[in-house]
This record gives structure tokens, sequence and C-alpha cells, in this order.
């Protein structure tokens, strides 16, 4: 199939913008809990009725800053209440929110807000306020910087304070839904980051599409989500505003260091997380496992579990004897499993990258299934995504409804629909390279099926010509190889060279793990081992994994196991954890050619 799409489900508001939403809810569920925020330790509910009030009470000290309707407002926080508050609030001032994320640098916070023009900055540390402050000679129209942890939102309750109802009420309705709501800044694999403009109609046609479509997942007064991905990545806006549109309770995590105690706490009817999330949760138990002598019943509740969900995926279901192996693991195994993702939950959402069928089958199986999903910052998060009722294992689903999926002649996916950016801000360039006769094109090599599912097999320009001709798409392989336990990242090489080849890195926290239980000194790293035969085999059987799902000409020949993680601030990976493939190739240049020496 060529081209797919389906009818939309939710009709966008002509003439209304996102702050339409946080007055409907106090208006028409005001006592219903819709955020959660942490007070003293303790997870406290916020009603519709206080979050409207607490907005406008925010916007009302933008306003009496000078803020104008249409002005750009930076943000740069880690994911917390007052991220949300502020988003509506700066909505509700008539103005732009711009997310700058907060590992960024000096550089490319000067660079964000610049480009964007942006007169006030909310940041949320001093850290963060001395990178703005570092640079501010070189921000003329920047105007004010207001940090979290000294007051902000305080500061702008009072300083507003004189700014009367009738003067919020006029700005917070003065934008329409053609106009900018945001401007997001991509992750910029290459070259500098470029600024898309997403509108509020953007907004309302993606998160309204989707609370429809996965309706028994957005059930006002029952459901609640955990919001621990960065709310500046563009997902992470998916889960605000969906969560505002539906309304069901938000609550916001800064640190992911603690989530299992988060996830137990707050107890979430739906996560959405990226594979890495999922990966975690499952070497995690699958350690625990075998550290207290039980991986080998561990393993073959993982294999009742795939087993099961295949089963019950197909024409004839599961068998008897499957059914009642099924149930005995639900209360040795699968109940533990899901006590520890919050234990009331049955439904997350996956985006980001490819989650892989193996553990996408685990997770139905156990009774928790994960839905994946496929979107760009350009397509305002999800262009895709599998439905509850109708799940495909191994595709990132249907298109959004409303939207169209296209498969051009070599295979690029091409996107239309009224969720898609309306360019590059200050780019018209870029924004007409990407934007032909309003198709988007993604970069993205795919496939449809004949019930319009979407499969992502690679991205255009990191397809792979060997010196033999063979192109290869890194992704599937590097997808496999690092969903295994002490693999953390896997770039695949051979651009030109007689064969394929990786740079693998090792994940920290498995690595201390595997070296106690395999006698390895204490205090051995990825530096130490990387040349240790047991490691090395190890590595070898998540290759061979990985190489099972390709061909012979595309498989992994060989590998090098790098000193260290990969890590945003060398600049390897980006603050939503994609390689910086050139930067990468560049920096471990000798590791690469290493690799076809001898």
């Amino acid at each position: 199939m060529r081209e797919f799409s389906l009818p939309a489900l939710y009709e966008v508001p002509s003439d209304g913008n996102l702050t339409d939403l946080i007055r409907r809810n106090a208006t028409q569920h005001p006592d219903v809990a819709v955020m959660s925020r942490k007070v003293a330790g303790a997870w406290t509910d916020v009603t519709a009725t206080e979050f409207l009030a607490e907005v406008r009470a925010a916007a009302k000290g933008l306003i009496a800053a000078g803020v104008q309707p249409g002005d750009r407002v930076a943000l740069m926080s880690r994911t917390r209440y007052e991220w949300v508050q502020m988003d509506f609030a700066i909505w509700s001032a008539g103005a732009v929110t711009v997310p700058v994320y907060e590992t960024s640098s000096a550089e490319q916070v000067q660079w964000i807000l610049g480009d964007s023009g942006a007169v006030a900055a909310i940041v949320e540390s001093e850290a963060h306020a001395a990178a703005v402050e570092s640079v501010r000679d070189r921000l003329p129209a920047l105007k004010h910087v207001w940090q979290f942890d000294q007051g902000a939102v305080e500061q702008l309750r009072t300083s507003g304070a004189e700014v009367t109802e009738e003067t919020v009420d006029e700005r917070s309705t003065s934008a329409k839904a053609d106009d900018p709501a945001t401007i997001v800044y991509t992750s910029g694999t290459t070259g500098r980051p470029k600024g898309c403009m997403l509108t509020h109609r953007s907004f309302f046609a993606e998160c309204g599409n989707v609370v429809e479509r996965l309706k028994p997942l957005f059930r006002t007064g029952e459901c609640s989500v955990l919001l621990f991905l960065p709310a500046a990545h563009v997902f992470g806006r998916l889960v605000e505003v969906a969560s505002v549109m539906a309304p069901i309770k938000l609550g916001c995590v800064p640190d992911i260091k603690n989530l299992t105690d988060e996830l137990a706490a707050f107890r979430p009817t739906l996560i959405l997380g990226v594979p890495r999330v999922f990966e975690k949760v499952y070497n995690s138990a699958r350690a625990k496992a075998q550290a207290d002598g039980k991986g080998k019943i561990f393993d073959k509740a993982a294999d009742t579990a795939i087993a099961y969900s295949r089963a019950i995926g197909s024409p004839q279901g599961a068998p008897l004897g499957l059914k009642l192996k099924h149930k005995v693991f639900d209360k040795l195994v699968y109940s533990k499993l899901r006590a520890v993702l919050g234990g009331r939950g049955e439904y997350a959402i996956s985006g980001g990258a490819p989650l892989g069928e193996r553990l996408g089958h685990f997770f139905r199986g156990i009774g928790f299934t994960v839905l994946e999903g496929y979107g760009l910052t350009e397509s305002c998060a999800a262009t895709a995504f599998n439905p509850w009722d109708r799940q495909k294992i191994g595709t990132v689903g249907q298109p959004l409804p409303g939207s169209v999926v296209r498969i051009a002649d070599d295979g690029e996916v091409l996107l239309h629909g009224e969720h898609l950016f309306s360019g590059y801000w200050n780019n018209e360039a870029a924004t007409a390279d990407a934007l032909t006769d309003g198709w988007f094109h993604t970069g993205d090599i795919g496939t449809l099926d004949e019930d319009g599912y979407l499969a992502i097999t690679g991205r255009k320009k990191e397809i792979i010509v060997t010196a033999g001709g063979k192109n290869v798409a890194p992704a599937v392989i590097e997808d496999r190889i690092r969903a295994h336990a002490l693999v953390a990242e896997c770039m695949v090489v051979g651009d030109g060279r007689p064969f394929v080849g990786a740079l693998v890195t090792l994940d920290e926290e498995f690595l201390g793990r595997w070296a106690a239980e395999n006698g390895k000194p204490a205090g051995s790293t990825a530096a130490s081992l990387r040349d240790d035969a047991e490691l090395l085999a190890v590595v070898q059987q998540a290759v061979n994994d990985g190489n099972s799902a390709v061909s012979k000409a595309e498989s992994v020949r060989k590998f090098r196991v790098l000193p260290a993680q990969f890590t945003e601030e060398a600049g390897h990976i980006t603050p939503s954890l994609k390689l910086k493939r050139n930067v990468v190739a560049k920096d471990f240049a000798d590791e690469i050619e290493a690799l076809y020496q001898g």
C-alpha cells in the first residue's frame, strides 16, 4: 500500500486556542484533580479551578512585565508542575513558548533565544540563570529572566496583582488556531537546531484525535499519567496538552533516578516513555531475578509471556496449556512487574525509537500493553500510533485520525494533516525543502501494510552503502543490539567499507552487576574491561541477536567496545537521546579504522 488515511475524530475549533481547555475544565470539571504536584514530599492534587487561577495569576505577571501578544518567552527547566503552569501562563498572556532543554549549553541557549527573539526567559536553577547571563550581551531582545528556584512564580503573581481579569481574558483569547503556540527547536543531529513553529491548531488536531482514538486511556476522574519525559521535547508536550484536553490527572517528575518510587507513590494508569525506559524495566527485573537465584524462572516466565502475546494475536488464540502456564506466572512474576510500574496501569505509549517486537510481546504478555507510535517535532509528536483495540506489534500503528501517510517512490514517509508544523522559524529555505504542496518529507524510510499500519525501516540520510554496494539501514540492527542489558548504545558503521562494523558502549549500571557476578575486580569500568574475553563474548551474543534480524551482507562482522558511554555533554547524543553520527564518527575515527585493519 502506498497511501493510507483515517477520518478525523475531532474537529479543531477555528477561532480558539489552547487556553480554552483550562477555562473549559474549570467550568465543566471544577473539582476534578487535573494536576498533582509534590508538596513536602507528598503528591497533592490540584483541581481544574485551582490550576486556572494559578495560571492566570502568573499570566498577569508576564503582562505586567510588558510581554506582548506574539512575543516569544523561553522556558528552560526540568519537568515539573511549574513548567506546565508557565506554559499555559505564557499562552494566557498571548505569547509563544520557546522550550529549551535544561541540559543545553550556553552556546545552545544563545542560539535558541537569539534566533527566536525571546523577550523573556523563565529558568529553573542558578546554573540555568548563569548560562543565560553568560550570553546575555548577545541577546538584545531579552528583557527579563525569572528563576523557579528563586521564587519566579510568586514574583510574577505579586507583580501582576494590579492587572485586571478583563485584561487576561482579552490576552488569553487573542491567539487564534493558526497562530504559533510554540517554537520547538529540533535536537540538531546535524547542523544548528531549526525552530519548528507549531500552532494551536497543530496541538488541537494532534491531541484531540489521540484522546478520541485512545478514549479508554483518558477517562476523566479515573485515569492519570506521570510525565517523566523532558517537557521541552514535543513528546512531553503531547502528554501535557492531551492530559489537559481529556482531562486526566497529570503529575511531573524532574528526576528519573527515583522513577520506581514515584510510580509506586503516584500509581498512574497510563505511562508514556521511550524504549530505553521499558528496556530498563525488563533488564532490571531479570538482573534482580538472577541475583536472587530465580533467573531460570524469570526467563521461563518471559518466554511464556511472549508466547501468550503471540497466541492471543493469532486467529486460533492461546491453547489451554499456555493459558494455565500464563496464569501461574501471573501470580509468581507478572503481578510483581506490574507493581513496579505502579500497579494500576494496563497501557503505555512508547515513541522516540523502535521498541522491538520481542519487548512488545513481553509487555503485552504480562498484562501491560505498550502501544508503539511514531512522530517528529514537525508532526507535533505522534503522526501514527497503535490503537488500543487493534494493536499490531512490530509496527508504529495507523496514521493519526484526520491525517494521511504516503510512501514515496524511494520509500520515504510523507505526511499530510492539520497537526503538521507551519514551517521553520526564520528559515524559508529549510521550510521549502521539507514541505512540498502541504506534504512533509520526514526523511524516514517505511512501508504500509494492507491495513494501513506503518513500519519504519530507517532514515534516508543514515543509509550506509558498503564497498560492495549493499544498502544497510542501521536502525534495525542497532535497536536489537541495544536491547541487551549490558549495551547502552550501538552505532553501525561501514559506509564505503568492505563490511559492516559497530561501535558499542556499555551500560554503567549493568556493567557493575555483571562485573561483580563474574569475579571481575571491584571498581571495574568499561575502559578496564573493554578487551575482557568474557565480556566480549557477552557483547558478541548481543551482536548475534542483532544479526539474526538482517541478511548476511547487512550483519555486523566486527565490533569495538568503547571506554565510555556517549553523552550529551560530549556532543555525541541529543537531549532526546538521538545519536549525532557525524560527531561520533569524527571523535572515534581511530576506533572505526581499527575495525578494518588486519
